[in-house]
């Protein structure tokens, strides 16, 4: 692979996961390829931090937020392109991991049929990220052995199919959900999911002011309202919840020792 300091490697895109927030979570590749960038096209939610590892660079944000977008995913494709087009560097930064709901594969798929030149460096997902931050494991051999991850934007919700991806055993990882908080908590009570399975809302993982709010299922959507939960924010559906939290743990480990005796 040539180096992302080539100085004959021009004219092309670098897309950079920035991760969940915290600039420490860069990886050293994400540094020198913003090190390196002539333009960099970010995300509205990176941290300022993170664009500082690009000092010389022009910044463009194409910040999305809900009901409101900058610049559709079209204009975006093009506005990379025409940089690099032009013989620049240009790091598109994006937050967590670009392929893991950030629409990565569409980019590489735009610039590639351009048929210019992409590189990839991957980026500590919210998920991972958060989870770690809260201390919280996705997966633990007492508790879940599998995990899932799916968008939990409203539109579409209802034709979305997370028939299995919650319940004893598995944990479920919902992007993008908070505004949907009631209907997804109905969503997953309606396919089976007990209405008392523990649940986590991880808001701002890795950032000042974070916080690992938990409840039950049933109580989700009434949760995010009072406790006025704003993105970013993820949330976490399982037992492993539990986990994460020592108070209810110890309470937890009481109970099975009742139910030994």
């Amino acid at each position: 692979m040539v180096s992302l300091l080539d100085p004959d490697a021009r004219g092309r895109v670098i897309l950079v996961g920035a991760g969940p927030g915290d600039p420490g979570l860069l990886t050293l590749r994400a540094v020198e390829a913003l090190g390196s960038a002539d333009v960099v096209v970010h995300d509205g939610l990176i941290d300022e931090r993170v664009l500082d590892y690009a000092p010389n660079a022009q910044r463009i944000s194409v910040a999305k937020r809900r009901a409101h977008h900058t610049l559709p995913q079209d204009a975006i494709n093009a506005l990379i392109i025409a940089h690099v087009k032009t013989g620049s560097i240009v790091v598109r930064l994006k937050g967590g991991d670009p392929f893991v709901f950030g629409r990565g594969g569409e980019e590489v798929e735009a610039v590639r049929a351009a048929g210019l030149r992409v590189d990839v460096v991957p980026g500590v997902s919210a998920a991972l990220g958060c989870a770690a931050d809260a201390m919280l494991p996705l997966t633990h051999r007492d508790w879940s052995s599998a995990v899932s991850f799916v968008a939990g934007q409203c539109k579409g919700l209802a034709d979305q199919n997370w028939a299995g991806l919650a319940g004893p055993g598995r944990t479920l990882v919902i992007y993008m959900g908070v505004s949907c908080a009631r209907t997804i908590a109905d969503k997953l009570i309606a396919d089976g999911v007990a209405p008392d399975m523990p649940v986590a809302v991880l808001e701002r993982g890795t950032l000042p002011g974070s916080r690992a709010l938990r409840t039950l299922l049933a109580d989700l959507g009434q949760m995010v309202e009072r406790d006025a939960v704003i993105s970013p924010a993820i949330i976490v559906v399982g037992e492993v919840v539990l986990l994460s939290d020592a108070e209810n743990r110890l309470h937890m480990l009481a109970l099975e020792a009742e139910s030994i005796a």
